[in-house]
């Protein structure tokens, strides 16, 4: 393990749980969480995957990217991984979601709980920028730019997540904590 990854205690999802997949915009999280959800199913487990792009969508909220409107929807994915999880569903939720007193709460209602943040320099996400997000004029309600990022103060698992590091490195590493963790 290289010395930009800390880890903490693994997390058992023998009857639910929450993986909890965030980071700034461009730094992996949908792609390592579709990964990582590929090689629970090759497990025999069937993970539910909340992306919080298509969940905002899902419910109809577009357009509130200022901070209130990324705090409402961070609580919901926060609401629906906890609803499904309680259910015994495996849940991985790919989110900004960079609020602290969301990943609190996460840790307070969530019975299993494992939160993961994918470190990439502000450049390296800049340069991936597939989106456009980094360079549009009106940069106010971009996390990490217009609007201060609350990063995860003890995650489970941090991976910088650039460079030697490929989607499917990272989401074994995160599969290998999680497992390590779980009951027989």
């Amino acid at each position: 393990m290289s010395a930009a990854e800390k880890t903490s205690a693994p997390a058992s999802f023998h009857e639910g749980g929450v993986i909890w997949v965030t980071g700034l915009a461009e730094s992996g999280k949908t792609t390592v969480a579709k990964v990582l959800a590929q090689q629970f199913r090759q497990l025999g487990i069937k993970p539910v995957l909340l992306d919080g792009n298509i969940v905002r969508e899902a419910v109809g909220e577009t357009r509130s990217f200022d901070r209130e409107g990324r705090q409402k929807m961070a609580y919901t994915y926060a609401r629906l991984s906890r609803m499904l999880s309680a259910q015994g569903q495996l849940v991985i939720c790919s989110t900004i979601s960079l609020f602290h007193e969301v990943h609190a709460w996460n840790r307070e209602n969530i019975d299993t709980y494992f939160e993961v943040f994918l470190d990439v320099p502000l450049e390296e996400l800049k340069r991936r920028d597939s989106k456009g997000v980094y360079s549009e004029e009106d940069d106010e309600e971009v996390v990490g730019v217009g609007l201060a990022p609350e990063f995860p103060v003890n995650p489970d698992l941090q991976i910088a997540n650039f460079s030697d590091v490929d989607p499917e490195t990272a989401a074994s590493r995160i599969r290998s904590m999680c497992m390590a963790g779980a009951s027989p």
